[in-house]
């Protein structure tokens, strides 16, 4: 997916990392992951 695609109007249509909160979380099958700090949201 390209980065522009995760924008609407000027909005952010992804989930954003708690700790970090300026990195997009990775979509994967059984969870959500932060590439950056590791923080992982388990589906």
């Amino acid at each position: 997916m390209a980065r522009n695609e995760y924008y609407d109007d000027g909005e952010l249509t992804k989930d954003t990392c708690p700790r970090c909160g300026d990195t997009v979380l990775a979509d994967h099958d059984d969870r959500q992951h932060c590439g950056k700090c590791g923080y992982t949201e388990w589906k």
